[in-house]
């Protein structure tokens, strides 16, 4: 066998072998760390909005805030005053 050829098919599996046992650790390092993770239990379809109309309760109408008073608030923010 060529000396070439040989060494590069030692060097494949080199490749493959550091590269299955980098995968490995990386799965077992990522896995120990979301092991408290959870993903939350919201469901944003089991309960309708609160509304904010006292004359319409419960029908899920969010009235949305006026959007001058938004940008007023932030042009004060920005501007270093509170």
């Amino acid at each position: 066998m060529n000396p070439a050829v040989a060494f590069t098919l030692i060097l494949l599996s080199l490749m493959i072998g550091s590269g299955v046992v980098s995968a490995s650790w990386g799965f077992t390092l990522g896995r120990q760390a979301l092991t408290g993770v959870r993903q939350p239990e919201s469901r944003p379809t089991s309960g309708a909005p609160v509304s904010r109309e006292a004359g319409n309760p419960g029908h899920g109408v969010v009235l949305l805030v006026d959007e001058a008073e938004v940008l007023q608030q932030v042009k004060a923010r920005t501007s270093g005053g509170q």
